[in-house]
């Protein structure tokens, strides 16, 4: 069993290293890679859809040259297989968000089969003995709409099965889902256990219905959480001041997101505290939270992250969110423990 209090509190997620929205050099990954060691960052989440097995190889080939021990705590993804490309796909084209040149793009599959295929698949990538924590990826209505029933059978009688056998028999240490909605995971713990959920965006300073049922479900539990997509696709990252066109769940904000988001910069902004920095680590204050990982993309990126998460929130800005009712009451706020990575 892995030690899921030992994850850190700055994790480093690894979509962007599998050529996410577009290509990067071999060794510009590996220099991110690095850079996030350096820092002090041991928890690397991964999948076989983020460039379609091209971030998995990624690691695969620098982890082992700077964590020969495999002291390094390693997350990746089953549910997706990878299937081959029909002969004359343009490799160098946007394919499912990656521009990558795997000749084999990724498509759901949740049976018991597919789930030990892919678990394989994904150590022999990443060059691993074994994989700490293995997430299945995207099940829920978010992403299946009105295929979501029968694609939760099939991962409960064939693919959950799997991922237990799996942890019961030590081959991994934890098992959990890797989602963007909070609903599915509710769902799953009515039918069985999990060890820990990486939740994507459900749980931030924009938003945070889960405090209403999940979370106090996940500390009855004992469920720990993993928190992705901080920012919510980049709004919380950038605000809405700069211009560009603006982000919220992977589509362009709506208006009354743009609206809340502002009103959260403009609190920041008179604490003279980036939101960048508030939106890292509010959901650390939850208990269950044990890491928070971003997306990065580069050196420049980790520095970033690592300098926000270790910046002091004063607490009258918790307050003046709350006051406000830009942050549900409810919502923990005391400063967490001083940030390990």
């Amino acid at each position: 069993m892995v030690n899921l209090n030992a994850l850190g509190t700055l994790g480093f997620g690894a979509g962007a290293i599998g050529n996410l929205y577009r290509a990067m050099p071999e060794e510009n990954a590996a220099e991110t890679i690095r850079s996030a060691w350096d820092a002090g960052m041991r928890y690397f989440d991964t999948a076989p859809h983020y460039g379609f097995g091209l971030s998995e190889k990624r690691l695969g080939v620098t982890l082992p040259e700077i964590d020969s021990g495999e002291t390094s705590i390693l997350s990746t993804k089953v549910g997706r297989r990878l299937d081959p490309v029909p002969a004359g796909t343009d490799l160098g084209a946007l394919r499912q968000g990656f521009v990558t040149p795997e000749p084999v793009e990724s498509a759901f599959d949740y049976t018991y089969d597919s789930i030990m295929r892919s678990y394989e698949a994904s150590r022999q990538r990443l060059h691993r003995h074994r994989i700490d924590i293995l997430y299945a990826h995207d099940i829920g209505r978010f992403t299946h709409g009105d295929d979501h029933p029968r694609r939760f059978r099939e991962f409960m009688d064939g693919g959950y099965r799997a991922m237990r056998e799996l942890r019961d028999g030590g081959a991994v240490g934890a098992i959990g889902l890797g989602v963007n909605e909070y609903q599915v995971c509710e769902q799953v713990l009515a039918e069985g256990d999990l060890d820990v959920v990486l939740l994507a965006g459900r749980y931030t300073l924009l938003e945070q219905e889960s405090l209403a049922t999940f979370l106090p479900l996940c500390e009855r539990r004992d469920v720990k959480i993993v928190l992705g997509g901080p920012y919510n696709s980049g709004i919380l990252a950038k605000g809405v001041r700069h211009g560009g066109e603006l982000h919220y769940n992977y589509e362009p904000a709506p208006q009354a997101i743009i609206d809340r988001v502002g009103a959260i910069e403009n609190v920041c902004e008179q604490h003279g505290v980036p939101m960048a920095a508030a939106a890292l680590q509010f959901p650390l204050a939850h208990p269950q939270v044990v890491s928070v990982i971003p997306g990065m993309n580069s050196p420049r990126q980790v520095a970033q992250a690592v300098r926000l998460m270790g910046l002091t929130i004063p607490p009258a800005l918790w307050s003046d969110l709350k006051d406000r009712g830009l942050i549900r009451a409810e919502a923990p706020v005391s400063q967490p423990a001083p940030a390990t990575l």
